[in-house]
């Protein structure tokens, strides 16, 4: 039986971005199920303590700009750290990546969402506007207005409040957050943690 990993996301975090790759490549090689969760960050931040970033002290927010600068150049990512479009509205967003596993599947989905993210932090694109959304799943091969309109509908919303509700009852306070075998962590920067655990299968 394969391994199976929970893995919740925000497609506004600049730190999920930044890991989703890697993510994708360790869970393929590790012959491990993906069960892809896009969820709303800033409802779990009202009630984990997190801040949204313009509420955040000067000095976090100027050491986030340099561990993302480091972090890019490391992982040899391209990101923007102050990109044109944010802070954002994920909604969207994260609807489009439900609307895509749901019809498409899992490996779409991810697909899906590695481009969404590129879109915002290398890109400079408005990823809470439809017709970008669209242009996005597009250039990934997929019928983007169909998935756009599969995204507004009701059973979409359903499924995003419930990955949120999942998250907060799972104590996810940030994002990117992994899940295997009921062990969480928290981060991109913990991949090489979420690597061993899948060794441990």
């Amino acid at each position: 039986m394969s391994k199976t990993i929970q893995y919740y996301l925000a497609p506004n975090s600049p730190w999920t971005y930044l890991g989703h790759q890697r993510f994708v490549d360790m869970a393929k090689a590790a012959g491990a199920h993906v069960e892809l969760k896009p969820f709303d960050l800033a409802k779990v931040f009202g009630v984990s303590g997190g801040l949204p970033l313009a509420k955040r002290a000067p000095q976090r927010q100027a050491y986030r700009l340099a561990e993302l600068a480091r972090w890019s150049e490391l992982l040899q990512v391209p990101l923007k750290p102050q990109p044109a479009f944010f802070p954002v509205p994920a909604d969207a967003a994260a609807k489009l990546i439900i609307a895509a596993r749901t019809s498409l599947g899992g490996d779409a989905a991810l697909q899906v969402a590695g481009a969404v993210m590129r879109a915002l932090w290398a890109e400079d694109k408005n990823i809470s506007d439809e017709d970008a959304l669209a242009q996005i799943a597009t250039m990934c091969g997929f019928d983007g207005r169909m998935l756009v309109k599969s995204s507004q509908t009701a059973g979409v919303q359903e499924q995003y409040e419930r990955n949120t509700d999942e998250a907060m009852a799972a104590s996810v306070f940030g994002a990117p957050w992994y899940v295997v075998d009921g062990e969480s962590f928290w981060g991109q920067d913990r991949l090489d943690f979420v690597e061993r655990a899948l060794a441990k299968a």
